[in-house]
């Protein structure tokens, strides 16, 4: 009844095209909301002065003489009266780390004499996930933990924790990350660091580090245990109840939970550690076989300290998980946190150590990475921090700390060679080995389907189930967990790059995207647009899930009539073109208008976002589930630009036969994306290659023409068949 209502009704055309209209409210929103703060945040990177000045005296609030910038070392000397109480400078001009946009991040920074970070403004940022997603307030949140800080301190940005934290102990610091917006927050963090760090190398004349020695390779001789503590090859440190109930003013069993509570145990933590790579230590603690096995792993500049120990008290904290940074225990190096991660050594292979080695449970071989200025032949000291909790309510935090230096005779000097910096998008690509996994595993599958997608159509229920099981993969893994959504912001980030010169960096930023939109490319040029659209974008195949939803809970499906189907399907083609030349003259408000994507509301952020993107996303999934994919069809930028390009595959996989739509119609009618019209040709254009079609085209009790064919021969075997 109510669809019959709805085609009846001579305003339907007019309706869809409001809706239509109304679906850019978001994006306008933004806009004016921009416009009305007076703020720019896609402006120039360069400032002016009065703009410095006042950012300045913002993080120097008793500063009352700011010098002119120094052209030499590029800093604002800052003063209050007559005394020199730091320096402000801007990281573009000693670090330029591309973010997420393809644009530096420039900031701010001030620091005080002793290299302390005074406070940090954001001059600019062009993240979109900061810009028209969590806001510019959630990159100053994050800048606002480093404040307080030294430029040489360990810092580690973790969006997993809840709170920032210096569990590290003195000078670590565990920052909140920004959920979904990592990139932007490690390129954020590495810029602050990077250009802090060489200002007060260059301009304060601190924290400089002196070329690292390495160790000899071709000294080794064979010895015991308590040889190699008597030569001072394994450093030993010994913590004792005495020593902490002193540093603490209290007894230890006040503190329950700990191991603290025997009395007779006067050794809190015996801790050894030693410098595996010079092969005078490394050989006689681990053993031929495994330090063998370890060198092999090393890259070049790479140093490995190994710590173990014994006691109530361990290095490593009660939720340490192999492989991870550990927070109770630090390294350090002339006053400089060394970063260290846990190799997992030992994970897949037993412990081979000589027998004189003693079989210490929690082992740990630590990773330094060659660009962090550790020198072996200096000396290094090991801190431990005991956060001793009474109960919920009290406890006490305390660093205890020792050095040792091992034999100089062990390590030389080599020459001088510049360690580059990491590029982000390794690091990045390194700390997401499962999800680039996952994903690359499941492309493969994708592609093993269409390649044997005419075979696997004799079998529908194949068909229709494992396309199911991929759509809820694709919006709960790519979507929701990988953030592997393309927008038509991706299309922008091609075609700047080939206006201003292709940066593959860029591309690499986030590898599941990156993957994705590789994939994505490539099969346009096989099979057409069908394959993103139909299998691997999160927000359409949540948009067909929802769809059966509502045909589960008997929503009237309202079907559009062939003229009006085919004029707003032009709709999306429009939408996309103004995008894309747009984004020529103004990135700022390209950006800003491509928020008519729900894409970043829905799958980005989980609809955790203002009240009107959240309603216009729901919206357009409601809508979905009375008209079929609705915004696929009729309004995304993302799915018409991917069908511009689509229009060159090189294979109709979707066979076809002559008496298709003349005169049946199966596939015509069952077609809900209506990507097949009357003359039964497919539309690849608008196919989503859901496979059904084809599904029906070798199924002869669907297929109308085989049946008819069948009745044919049939009568005529009979007629054959008949005396006469």
């Amino acid at each position: 009844m109510y669809a019959s209502m709805f085609y009846n009704n001579n305003y339907n055309f007019f309706i869809i095209l409001l809706f239509c209209f109304v679906s850019s409210f978001p994006s306008l929103v933004v806009a004016k909301q921009l416009a009305d703060t007076g703020v720019n945040p896609f402006a120039d990177e360069f400032i002016t002065d009065e703009v410095a000045e006042k950012a300045i005296k913002s993080i120097f609030t008793a500063a009352t003489r700011i010098d002119k910038k120094n052209l030499d070392t590029n800093v604002w000397p800052v003063y209050s009266t007559v005394d020199h109480v730091g320096y402000a400078f801007e990281s573009k001009d000693f670090i330029r780390i591309q973010g997420f946009a393809g644009d530096i991040i420039n900031l701010l920074i001030g620091i005080d004499n002793d290299g302390k970070i005074m406070g940090v403004r954001v001059l600019f940022q062009h993240e979109p996930i900061f810009m028209h997603g969590l806001g510019s307030g959630a990159l100053d949140k994050f800048l606002e933990q480093y404040p307080g800080h030294s430029v040489a301190d360990r810092i580690i940005v973790d969006s997993s924790r809840s709170r920032s934290t210096s569990s590290g102990g003195e000078g670590s610091a565990i920052f909140d990350g920004v959920t979904k917006a990592t990139v932007s927050v490690i390129a954020a963090n590495d810029t602050l660091l990077t250009a802090s760090l060489e200002v007060a190398r260059k301009v304060l004349g601190k924290f400089v580090q002196t070329t690292s020695s390495l160790p000899k390779m071709d000294l080794y001789e064979p010895l015991e245990w308590n040889e190699l503590l008597d030569k001072k090859l394994v450093g030993r440190w010994k913590i004792t109840r005495t020593q902490l109930e002193t540093a603490l003013d209290r007894e230890l069993t006040d503190y329950p939970g700990y191991g603290f509570d025997d009395t007779n145990i006067e050794v809190i933590s015996d801790i050894y550690y030693a410098y595996l790579n010079a092969p005078m230590i490394g050989k006689n603690v681990l053993g031929e076989q495994d330090y063998d096995r370890l060198m092999a792993s090393l890259k070049p500049g790479e140093h490995i300290v190994g710590v173990m120990s014994e006691g109530p008290y361990s290095f490593l904290e009660d939720d340490f998980r192999p492989g991870k940074i550990p927070t109770r225990m630090s390294l350090y190096q002339n006053e400089l946190p060394l970063l260290i991660r846990d190799m997992a050594f030992f994970r897949f292979f037993d412990k081979n150590p000589p027998s004189t080695v003693p079989d210490l449970p929690n082992l740990r071989l630590l990773k330094i990475k060659g660009n962090a200025g550790y020198d072996p032949a200096q000396e290094l000291t090991i801190q431990l921090n005991f956060d001793l909790r009474q109960n919920h309510l009290l406890g006490d935090n305390i660093n205890q700390k020792s050095s040792h230096k091992f034999p100089a005779e062990l390590f030389y000097k080599p020459e001088i060679i510049e360690e580059k910096r990491i590029p982000i998008w390794k690091r990045l690509w390194k700390s997401r080995v499962m999800e680039i996994s996952i994903t690359l595993l499941s492309l493969a599958l994708l592609t093993l389907i269409f390649v044997k997608q005419r075979a696997l159509s004799k079998y529908p229920k194949v068909i229709k189930y494992g396309r199911w099981v991929f759509m809820f993969f694709t919006v709960f893994f790519i979507g929701f967990y990988a953030q592997g959504q393309l927008s038509v912001v991706n299309i922008y980030t091609v075609l700047l790059s080939l206006r201003d010169g292709f940066k593959f960096d860029v591309f690499l930023l986030d590898p599941v995207l990156f993957i994705i939109w590789s994939y994505t490319f490539v099969t346009l040029f096989i099979w057409g647009r069908g394959v993103f659209c139909g299998w691997l974008c999160p927000f359409g195949a949540l948009q067909e899930i929802l769809a059966w939803f509502g045909k589960l809970l008997r929503f009237p499906q309202i079907k559009i009539k062939e003229p009006a189907h085919r004029v707003l399907q032009k709709l999306k083609y429009l939408v996309v073109a103004g995008l894309s030349i747009l984004c020529f003259y103004d990135l700022g408000l390209a950006q800003t208008l491509s928020e008519i994507e729900p894409f970043k509301t829905s799958i980005t952020l989980v609809f955790d976002r203002e009240w009107y993107f959240v309603a216009f996303a729901v919206g357009l999934l409601l809508l979905g589930m009375f008209v079929h994919k609705f915004y696929c069809r009729y309004v995304c930028p993302l799915g018409a630009g991917l069908a511009i390009l689509g229009r060159f595959h090189i294979f109709k996989w979707l066979d076809r036969r002559n008496d298709c739509g003349k005169p049946c119609q199966v596939c015509t009618v069952r077609c809900e994306i209506k990507a097949i019209p009357k003359s039964g040709a497919v539309d690849y254009s608008e196919c989503i290659q859901c496979l059904e079609c084809l599904v029906i085209y070798n199924d002869e009790h669907q297929c109308a023409p085989v049946m008819v064919a069948n009745k044919q021969a049939r009568k005529q075997k009979v007629t054959l068949q008949m005396p006469g």
